[in-house]
């Protein structure tokens, strides 16, 4: 009998990584179901987003950005009159920055790089997270002001560690929580997302919330308008070439 409980514990020991994974699965699974199910997902090829930025009080900002598979957006900005770009090709990651006093284009650091390389992922991290190299663990279920929430880590290939909170009733995104190495430190950035509305039979937030985690300055991203598989070309994503200076007029010799 000790020996047949022995051998019985050794085998739950054994098998509970495979359960976990198989839960962890369905979860993810359930929530690519609330967001309109892997045919949708899958058939976007484009996806703009229009809205309006909140920095601080009487700071917005109007933007967009956009998203093409495979692996490629682009983010604008315009505040007291000046545009600010960000895009990723597939590749190199570039910015117009013209608050700095850089209206030229300049290749993005590679911590830069991070956010936008990774809102470049039409799918989310949790869509064929195996096949893009990342790793996702259920830490369980929690609750966030009062909301039953299903709390997932995801290490990401290039190294981030993502936390997202599904709702446990519509196993839909409601907290995101990153920690990455910017210039040598640890950093974690939250976001909050709200405001689920459809699109073409999919469901998108319409409302956001970032900031550092623990600081009271958040920026809000209120979107007004979002659509699907408009048509891009690959062009806008590419870093344009820099100006050339003028060459200048040599001196007339003095006579």
């Amino acid at each position: 009998m000790l020996r047949r409980l022995s051998l019985v514990a050794t085998v739950a020991v054994l098998l509970t990584p495979v359960l976990s994974a198989q839960t962890v699965d369905e979860i993810i699974a359930k929530n690519i179901q609330a967001r309109g199910g892997l045919d949708k997902i899958k058939a976007v090829q484009t996806i703009r987003s229009t809205g309006t930025i909140t920095m601080g009080p009487g700071m917005e900002a109007p933007g967009s950005m956009v998203q093409k598979r495979p692996d490629m957006a682009r983010i604008e900005f315009t505040l007291q009159g000046l545009t600010a770009i960000q895009a990723y090709d597939g590749k190199d990651a570039w910015q117009i920055m013209p608050f700095t006093g850089k209206k030229d284009p300049e290749m993005m650091s590679a911590d830069d790089k991070k956010d936008i390389e990774e809102n470049a992922d039409i799918d989310g991290p949790l869509v064929d997270y195996k096949s893009k190299g990342n790793k996702v663990e259920l830490l369980g279920k929690d609750k966030l002001e009062g909301t039953d929430v299903y709390k997932l880590k995801a290490t990401l290939k290039n190294g981030d560690v993502v936390t997202i909170y599904l709702d446990a009733d519509s196993y839909l995104e409601i907290k995101e929580e990153v920690k990455r190495n910017v210039r040598g430190s640890e950093q974690e950035i939250e976001s909050v997302m709200g405001d689920y509305k459809e699109v073409n039979g999919m469901m998108f937030p319409f409302a956001q919330e970032n900031g550092i985690k623990g600081s009271q300055e958040k920026e809000k991203l209120t979107l007004s308008k979002i659509e699907l598989n408009v048509p891009v070309d690959d062009a806008i994503f590419k870093m344009p070439a820099k100006p050339v200076a003028p060459a200048t007029k040599p001196e007339e010799p003095k006579k």
